[in-house]
């Protein structure tokens, strides 16, 4: 077993005057990482991880009750992409900047998506796939890591 430390830096010089923080979480009793690079073609949409409740369960399948720890980086030096975080009855989606992350701390009910502006709070329901589109007309390569217990 080993101890994933994850770090995240913002460092500013505003008017003379440093501005950020640091933040370091440490999870323990990782066993497990998945890590791969690949590229996503553009106007097309490409699965970059599968969520199951045991890895057998499906083709690739990571332990959604497992995975403590989830980054999806753009690798692009200048393209935006679209990410979606897929449930069996929902999805959400965000817009990554050419060097940019987004990072999921759990896998089990770690997400909703609602249509309005009031949060219900509700049960959150398990991830079950990642899914990456190119903003643009041009590829993007994207990196994506994962630590399981």
């Amino acid at each position: 077993m080993a101890d994933l430390t994850t770090t995240i830096t913002e460092n500013v010089v505003l008017n003379g005057s440093v501005r950020g923080s640091l933040n370091t979480l440490t999870t323990t009793g990782i066993v497990d990482v998945f890590e791969r690079i690949l590229t996503c073609t553009h106007s097309q949409t490409t699965t970059v991880a599968v969520f199951n409740s045991t890895p057998h369960g499906a083709d690739g399948a990571l332990d959604v009750e497992n995975c403590k720890y989830l980054r999806v980086t753009n690798l692009s030096t200048d393209q935006d992409m679209k990410v979606a975080f897929v449930t069996a009855a929902t999805n959400y989606q965000v817009t990554v900047r050419a060097g940019g992350s987004h990072i999921l701390f759990q896998a089990e009910e770690a997400m909703i998506a609602e249509a309005d502006t009031t949060p219900n709070f509700p049960t959150l329901e398990d991830l079950v796939t990642v899914e990456v589109r190119p903003s643009a007309t041009t590829d993007v390569q994207v990196e994506v890591f994962a630590a399981l217990v």
